[in-house]
């Protein structure tokens, strides 16, 4: 089947049949990919190249212990999440015991938008609060729910249908490089403070208008924001202000969890925080549509207090379980935290001998197998080197390396790979990237 299309039959059709919203990577000369394995993909001519994109196949493509999990009970019995079956609470169980002892309530759901919806439902139905705080450049999902409060979109539209509602407010995004307050213009500055002030003045605001905060919602780390890593102490001070306030915390881990820091299971444990509601999506069913919304015995008993069940038809069917179980006991068979510390630490230093090479390389951040390089055209003045950064892409594409770029000017290179990318993988990665900034400075020379 998958080699019954030409490349350019593929894409005729896709311009016939899918909507022309629906882009592409490498949207000049897309990559057809047929087949993958691990940290690899494969593309309709046996090139092989070197995934660094993918954090949906967390645990490594087409692993063999979560395909085997999902083809075993695919073939015994997949139905309505409400009939009683073993996988729903076995997987809501075996999640809960890597959490901390207050996140023990478990809706399961089908993807990382579907997750936080549902979030934000759970926050009402507590608070009864109306109010909603989300950071600049989030991303939390493609539902109307989510565009309203996900500023990475929602300042991309021209037509003016879809704009911020009134009950949305805004916080400046905690990016100690390029956000307001900055290592630049606040050299001596707790920017922890500052932009946890900012959170602050909101709430403040709100209670001005009469009006009660709802929640508070962002990711534990920013990716599509440009792999914001925010300063120590940041979500501890927000957390108790809003929570002061009488709203909830809520942190996505749809693009960040499972591991990916290394060091702990959850990116909000680099933090030393719990928030009251947890989402989880992607790397939870390791490319299977499979994704959880975990909250407190409390949050759990107002939601069911509203006085209409919820149900969700497939969200924690047995088969979707089935393989996040397999996830789970993959990531701790193949020791994945262990080897994310080890590549984190590698990546750390090989990013920054590169950094000390090439100027256009402003600012190296990250941990883990989550790293971003800011690229800039002057250190000085931190102007974005957008074009630059597609270059580098394009260029890594044509070595075989997939790539891509993210943040409000599209000038940050992002790495999010498959928790399987192992030493080789790294050095290799490396020196294709020192090759084409060595191409790039030689370019700006003559």
């Amino acid at each position: 089947m998958n080699g019954s299309l030409t490349k350019e039959q593929t894409l005729n059709l896709r311009k016939q049949f899918i909507g022309p919203s629906c882009t592409l990577f490498f949207k000049s000369d897309p990559v057809k990919i047929v087949s993958a394995k691990g940290q690899y993909m494969y593309d309709e001519e046996g090139h092989e190249y070197l995934d660094c994109i993918n954090n949906v196949a967390h645990v490594g493509h087409c692993h063999p212990q979560v395909v085997a999990a999902g083809v075993e009970q695919m073939g015994q019995l997949n139905t309505n999440s409400r009939f009683l079956h073993d996988n729903i609470v076995l997987l809501a169980q075996k999640l809960v015991s890597h959490l901390p002892n207050q996140l023990c309530m478990v809706y399961f759901t089908n993807s990382g938008s579907e997750a936080n919806d549902l979030a934000l439902r759970l926050s009402r139905h507590h608070t009864k609060g109306t109010e909603i705080i989300a950071l600049d450049r989030a991303y939390h999902g493609h539902v109307v729910s989510l565009i309203d409060l996900s500023t990475y979109k929602l300042d991309r539209m021209i037509d003016g249908v879809h704009t911020k509602p009134d009950f949305v407010h805004i916080a400046e995004c905690p990016d100690t490089y390029r956000g307001k307050y900055n290592t630049a213009s606040n050299p001596n500055d707790d920017l922890a403070t500052l932009y946890a002030n900012n959170v602050e003045d909101i709430l403040d605001n709100i209670a001005k208008k009469d009006k009660q905060v709802c929640c508070f919602i962002a990711e534990s780390m920013q990716s599509c924001g440009g792999q914001v890593i925010y300063p120590p102490g940041y979500l501890t001070k927000v957390f108790q202000s809003v929570r002061a306030a009488g709203g909830v915390c809520i942190l996505d881990e749809v693009q960040v969890g499972f591991g990916r820091v290394g060091t702990h299971m959850w990116s909000f444990s680099t933090q030393n925080v719990v928030p009251d509601i947890l989402t989880l999506g992607k790397p939870m069913g390791n490319g299977h549509p499979l994704s959880a919304v975990i909250t407190t015995k409390e949050i759990a008993a107002s939601f069911e207090g509203c006085g209409v069940e919820y149900f969700n038809t497939y969200g924690g069917n047995p088969v979707s379980c089935a393989i996040g179980l397999a996830v789970l006991d993959v990531i701790e068979k193949d020791k994945l935290l262990e080897n994310a510390v080890k590549i984190g630490k590698l990546m750390e230093t090989k990013l920054n001998e590169l950094k000390e090479k090439y100027t256009l390389i402003g600012d190296v951040r990250g941990v883990g197998m989550f790293w971003g390089l800011d690229l800039v055209k002057s250190r000085a003045t931190r102007a974005p080197a957008t074009e630059e950064a597609a270059y580098i892409v394009s260029r890594l594409k044509e070595e075989y390396i997939l790539f891509s770029r993210d943040g409000p000017d599209e000038n940050v290179l992002k790495f999010k790979a498959p928790m399987c990318f192992n030493k080789d993988n790294v050095e290799h990665l490396i020196l294709k990237l020192d090759k084409i900034l060595a191409e790039l400075t030689s370019n700006k020379e003559h």
